[in-house]
């Protein structure tokens, strides 16, 4: 899927944008599937259901093992690949919400920097929308020191930043067409700014690691999405047949109580 020189930038760079994922009528129908369920729900998505949402949604479920996504990951992590985790990161039109500075490996326990996330975007993702913005070769760094400063706002539950002076002169923006998507390096420090158009920004992050990858923090979870897992590290997720039914509230309930004491230990739920 990727060439060469796409491969050699994302090593040297710690990000890759944009890739071409989805065709514009899957793009759609993942969008109305989304605007569906928040119909349904009475609005945005909020809370638990922002989080592994591929344990929720069949839409979601079928995202993650999308072959042109698959086949980008599998150029950069190998073919043996779970998927760890999904987020939907939705900015509302005219929204102050942001992301601050971070970098993932921070708060994940993951026992090697084997992990890709790809940001999938569902509607333009630009610096007018807040796209995701990112500091080239961040990840070659070692991890940074990071303080939590909780903000009503910010969209990252512990409000964790690094703990260092960032000169935004040096950030790039990951400017994405709907159905494009964007790599990064769990050690590449990113984050984003509000939105300031007027649509929404929707986009739903996908966290894959390779299956050789263990979480030092005790049993979690992950999904099999392409090759083999002979190590077993994690516990294999169900696949959900309806959205929300009871069977997926039930293992997503179960699953998240682990995420949520593995990455906040302790100290709240995930927003």
């Amino acid at each position: 899927m990727l060439s060469d020189a796409q491969i050699d930038f994302y090593r040297a760079n710690g990000y890759l944008a944009p890739v071409d994922v989805l065709g514009e009528d899957e793009v759609g129908r993942l969008r109305a599937d989304l605007e569906a369920v928040e119909r349904t729900e009475g609005g945005p998505l909020q809370g638990a259901f922002r989080h592994k949402s591929h344990l929720l949604f069949p839409w979601v479920s079928e995202l993650i093992r999308h072959p042109r996504l698959l086949d980008a990951i599998e150029d950069v992590l190998g073919p043996d690949i779970l998927c760890w985790s999904t987020n939907l990161f939705t900015k509302e039109a005219r929204d102050p919400g942001y992301v601050s500075w971070h970098q993932d490996a921070t708060y994940w326990g993951l026992s090697a920097p084997l992990s890709v996330t790809a940001w999938v975007a569902l509607s333009a993702s630009t610096p007018e929308s807040g796209c995701v913005r990112v500091l080239p070769a961040s990840h070659l760094e070692a991890q940074l020191p990071h303080q939590e400063r909780p903000d009503a706002a910010n969209l990252l539950s512990r409000g964790q930043e690094v703990a260092v002076e960032v000169d935004e002169a040096d950030a790039v923006d990951l400017v994405l067409r709907p159905g494009q998507c964007s790599l990064h390096h769990l050690m590449t420090v990113h984050g984003s700014r509000p939105n300031r158009s007027a649509d929404r920004r929707i986009g739903i992050a996908i966290r894959y690691i390779a299956a050789s990858v263990r979480q030092l923090g005790g049993k979690d979870y992950a999904t099999l999405v392409r090759g083999s897992d002979r190590e077993r590290h994690f516990e294999a997720e169900p696949v959900p047949r309806e959205s929300l039914d009871e069977a997926a509230l039930a293992a997503h309930g179960m699953v998240m109580a682990r995420h949520t004491e593995l990455l906040m230990g302790g100290t709240g739920d995930l927003r």
